[in-house]
């Protein structure tokens, strides 16, 4: 299931309505249109891990600025009892797009979302609809992905919601260039 920022009647260069209002700096325009492919959980846990709460408006925002991001895909489980956070999400510009959870014998939730992310990113390569792409992520699973996007010059960073010793070696050897996400936490910290 996908929900979007855009209703059907809105023109393709700009934002409807409340998100347009609610977004400091809007989807960019003009010949740089990058995409951010962004595996919501990874970059919940591994701030979380830092110890600090990332503001996901100014993260949206930071985006836009650093890296030229005009849609931000945020892959998530859908648990239903969060449909708050994903009113919030989407007002802050992000487009969701849910994985149906699975509980493991603990009762805690699992959206393994990874193979939809790399889906969704091939796909939007192939039919070139960004110019280059930024992986949220710090999960070597993505190391195919990313070797892929570079092979098509459709690759520019990835940033990693995990220090530098925890972010995976097999994203390190494909030679991206790695941002941790630590080194902002004055700039994104909730």
């Amino acid at each position: 299931m996908i929900i979007q920022n855009f209703n059907s009647s809105c023109k393709p260069s700009r934002l409807c309505g409340k998100v347009k209002k609610m977004l400091k700096y809007p989807v960019m325009k003009g010949p740089n249109k990058n995409h951010a492919y962004i595996d919501g959980s990874n970059l919940h846990k591994g701030v979380e891990n830092l110890g600090w709460q990332l503001d996901y408006k100014k993260f949206r925002i930071w985006l836009s600025d650093k890296y030229n991001v005009g849609k931000a895909y945020l892959f998530l489980g859908l648990i239903p009892k969060n449909k708050d956070l994903y009113a919030s999400l989407q007002e802050a510009g992000f487009t969701l797009i849910f994985k149906e959870v699975v509980y493991d014998n603990e009762g805690k939730p699992k959206g393994n979302c990874d193979a939809d992310l790399v889906l969704r990113a091939t796909r939007d390569a192939y039919e070139n609809s960004f110019d280059t792409a930024v992986l949220v992520s710090s999960d070597g699973d993505y190391a195919g992905l990313v070797k892929f996007l570079q092979e098509k010059n459709k690759f520019l960073t990835i940033i990693s919601p995990a220090a530098p010793n925890k972010c995976s070696i097999l994203l390190k050897r494909t030679s991206a260039k790695i941002t941790y996400i630590n080194d902002q936490k004055s700039l994104l910290a909730a």
